[in-house]
């Protein structure tokens, strides 16, 4: 009886030290919070392959920002532009149209420009040099958003560099050491192997989502494009 008095009696103290010190040793956590790692310490952890990856990020970035202002419907096909050529031809003022389509060039004036002095050779002959120049003008278009391809694919291949060479160095420090090493010797080459991979994969996902963005749209526009174009010239065939 005597025994499981103290066993009681034991209990209460602890549930009472618990109450009296838990809530000091908590507020105490909480004033004083671990210091996290800053992004600048990050990127010295990576050292240069981090600083190359920096760079490639904001070449990325100010690509996304070029193609959105310049791979536009209204900037390929204007559309004042283009109902003004729907007006020359339905007055088939061809003459006006070269002009026009020589003091504005851009995609859609190139195709059309290319296939008007053949109009006395047959639709054919009209349709294939228009089909030469838009394959030019199409190749541009994808020659320039293939830098967003080349960035999303070079990042995570030098972030995986930065992997192996980390590794290499933490493996370096095992193989030299003449004692089991300490944490802190291998977390150098570890942390530039994991900084590194963050870094390829954070500059890698979303540059590669904006490449396949401005591809679907230079498709559409091209589709747009070689349809307007093959619309004005279809009176030639109509007139064979």
């Amino acid at each position: 009886m005597l025994r499981g008095k103290r066993i009681w009696v034991a209990g209460i103290l602890a549930v009472l030290c618990i109450g009296v010190f838990a809530p000091t040793a908590f507020a105490q956590a909480q004033q004083d919070p671990p210091e996290k790692t800053s992004y600048l310490e990050l990127l010295g952890f990576a050292g240069p392959i981090g600083w190359i990856l920096v760079v490639l990020n904001f070449v990325g970035y100010g690509l996304i920002i070029e193609h959105l202002m310049s791979i536009r419907r209204d900037n390929l096909v204007p559309p004042d532009l283009l109902n003004r050529l729907e007006e020359l031809f339905e007055e088939e003022d061809y003459e006006e149209v070269m002009n026009l389509c020589e003091s504005q060039p851009n995609f859609l004036t190139n195709v059309i420009a290319s296939g008007l002095p053949r109009i006395g050779s047959g639709y054919e002959s009209i349709r294939q040099a228009m089909e030469e120049v838009s394959s030019q003008e199409s190749t541009k278009l994808h020659q320039k958003i293939s830098y967003l391809n080349l960035i999303s694919n070079t990042a995570p291949m030098l972030g995986l560099f930065g992997t192996v060479s980390g590794m290499i160095g933490a493996f370096d420090s095992i193989a030299k050491a003449t004692t089991s090493p300490k944490p802190s010797e291998l977390a150098g080459g570890i942390q530039q192997a994991l900084v590194t991979t963050f870094l390829g994969l954070l500059v890698a996902i979303p540059i590669s989502a904006a490449f396949f963005f401005f591809r679907n749209r230079v498709i559409r526009v091209i589709m747009e494009i070689n349809s307007i174009s093959d619309e004005l010239m279809e009176r030639f065939r109509e007139a064979e």
